[in-house]
């Protein structure tokens, strides 16, 4: 095998490899999109469950409130 046979060889393998990982890196892309997605997702529930429990909380102290006056507190 001559010089230009090994040189293209290693040339064919080098965009092989890089074809393979931009490939890979657009996945990636792609996975970390779709991650950022679910976590905005599950940050606006969490922020609907922290304004839920907010609202329990004040209702519970209305009903303690109501209780402490019926038994004269």
């Amino acid at each position: 095998m001559d010089l230009l046979s090994k040189l293209n060889e290693k040339i064919d393998s080098l965009l092989s490899k890089y074809e393979a990982l931009k490939e890979e890196n657009a996945k990636l892309n792609n996975e970390i999109a779709n991650l950022k997605q679910q976590l905005e997702e599950k940050d606006f529930e969490l922020s609907e469950c922290k304004e839920q429990m907010a609202l329990k909380e004040i209702e519970l102290e209305e009903v303690l409130a109501k209780i402490e006056s019926i038994l004269g507190k």
